[in-house]
């Protein structure tokens, strides 16, 4: 059965991707999630504040003594010359790279575009064979236009695809005004992938405490809904490769996204709940389904789903959110 695909122009052996999580920060977990057939791995996100932080602790040791002896000073980097940011990350980009054959991904994620050429420079050279761009922003100022929010990802996007030669994923959130669109133009500043979608970890309270939560659910199977809408709607419609993530917990959410027409399907959350052998059940289920029908690669299921493919196009629209309402109304009255 061939269960290949390509995803960011790089040829895959299935479409099951390990996305960002704390299991992939360790190298013996990478080469187990190799061993359990994962396509591809996604390193987790290095954030712009991890960089910000170790730049001012730099600058503050190196400015140690300066009043008292310029001449010590001469023996220290400056900042500007100074190898910044977390040297672990690039360690373990260097040393996956050599440990397993399969794609490692690292993950960016910031909020401006200062210090991201740099740093995106200094994955590539690592080894990443490509970058996935979280651009994890939540616009809390009310100031803040619609417009100005996208004008941030396309500035980023376009700072880094100048940076390197990779390929390049956008991770999108699904807040837009308009999905379509944003993607659209993403394209056209040089993005070669999106993954639908970031899951914000929004905060709870806690009523004895009277104090904020910072706590984080896994995704579950009922939150697939969302980026199966928006896989669908853009399969055919974008030259990009698209990701589906959030809600995979079964080989069930790996065909539908499938179905719907994403190149690949993520997981991060079955796999923290059942651990790193999960892997292997997820795409024996799919090969599985595929073999219970007859159906011997990819290709023949992909975007079969999707809007430009099925004959009642309104399952996607608002037509068939009120047929649903009456639907269901009229079920309830006959009780």
């Amino acid at each position: 059965m061939n269960l290949t695909t390509r995803y960011l122009g790089l040829a895959l052996e299935n479409p099951l991707i390990a996305s960002a999580s704390p299991l992939n920060l360790d190298l013996s977990n990478i080469q187990r999630l190799e061993e359990a057939g994962a396509a591809a791995v996604v390193l987790p996100s290095i954030f712009e504040e991890q960089l910000e932080r170790e730049m001012a602790e730099i600058e503050r040791l190196t400015s140690i003594g300066a009043e008292s002896s310029a001449e010590t000073t001469s023996y220290f980097p400056s900042a500007a010359t100074y190898r910044t940011g977390p040297h672990q990350y690039l360690d373990l980009i260097e040393r996956a790279r050599a440990a397993v054959d399969i794609p490692v991904i690292a993950s960016l994620n910031g909020v401006t575009r200062s210090g991201w050429i740099d740093y995106a420079r200094l994955v590539q050279e690592a080894g990443a064979h490509a970058i996935e761009l979280n651009v994890y922003f939540v616009p809390g100022d009310p100031a803040l236009s619609g417009s100005e929010v996208e004008q941030r990802y396309f500035d980023i996007l376009r700072a880094v695809k100048a940076a390197v030669s990779i390929p390049v994923a956008v991770k999108l959130a699904p807040y837009f005004s308009s999905v379509g669109h944003t993607v659209q133009q993403l394209e056209r500043e040089g993005a070669d992938g999106f993954v639908l979608f970031n899951r914000f970890y929004q905060p709870d309270i806690d009523l004895g405490r009277l104090q904020l939560k910072r706590d984080l659910d896994l995704s579950t199977p009922l939150e697939i809904r969302l980026p199966l809408l928006w896989i669908a709607v853009l399969a055919g419609k974008t030259r990009a490769s698209l990701a589906a993530s959030t809600g995979v917990e079964t080989a069930d959410e790996v065909v539908k996204y499938l179905l719907a027409g994403a190149d690949v399907v993520m997981s991060t959350s079955a796999l923290l709940r059942h651990g790193i052998g999960h892997m292997k059940t997820l795409i024996d289920g799919l090969a599985a389904w595929l073999r219970a029908r007859n159906v011997d690669s990819l290709s023949a299921i992909r975007g079969q789903m999707s809007q430009s493919k099925v004959s009642d196009t309104a399952a996607f629209e608002r037509a068939n959110y009120i047929q649903i309402l009456q639907e269901w109304g009229a079920d309830r009255g006959d009780r």
